[in-house]
């Protein structure tokens, strides 16, 4: 009995935090403060939070084999043989590959810029560029 009663007290104990108030301020300085006890005789708001969303775990595992289910729908899809392939589907598919690796050697470059370093106008135009490419590369090789 006693455990038991140590236990129940060590978990009140432990969601008291999680019920904490929460307020806020902005110093002399204009830099806004966040903390879970007041500022003194600073003005300051008591911030009243909504609860935390929690989803049980049956439903993620619902969703989780609904989208597995959808992601082999779409794999059989894209798997399963076309008509024959003539000359001219051939030639047009080569061109393809060579367009989506294309591409992906470009997005590699950008990629690479990207990790070298670069100032924040190069960095946004490089950013760009690969959402970009990247839009193209599924529109035209992933999704077709």
């Amino acid at each position: 009995m006693p455990w038991t009663t140590a236990i129940v007290i060590a978990l009140i104990a432990l969601a008291a935090p999680a019920s904490a108030e929460v307020f806020t301020w902005i110093d002399r300085q204009g830099v806004a403060h966040f903390s879970d006890y007041p500022p003194g005789e600073l003005p300051h708001q008591q911030l009243s939070l909504p609860r935390p969303s929690t989803v049980p775990m049956s439903e993620n595992l619902q969703q989780e084999r609904r989208i597995s289910g959808i992601r082999d729908e779409v794999r059989d899809l894209l798997a399963k043989p076309g008509r024959a392939q003539g000359r001219d589907q051939r030639a047009e598919e080569a061109d393809r590959a060579r367009v989506c690796d294309g591409y992906r050697d470009k997005l590699a470059r950008i990629q690479s810029k990207l990790r070298a370093g670069y100032g924040n106008d190069k960095g946004n135009t490089l950013r760009r560029q690969r959402r970009i490419t990247s839009q193209k590369l599924s529109r035209e090789c992933i999704l077709r």
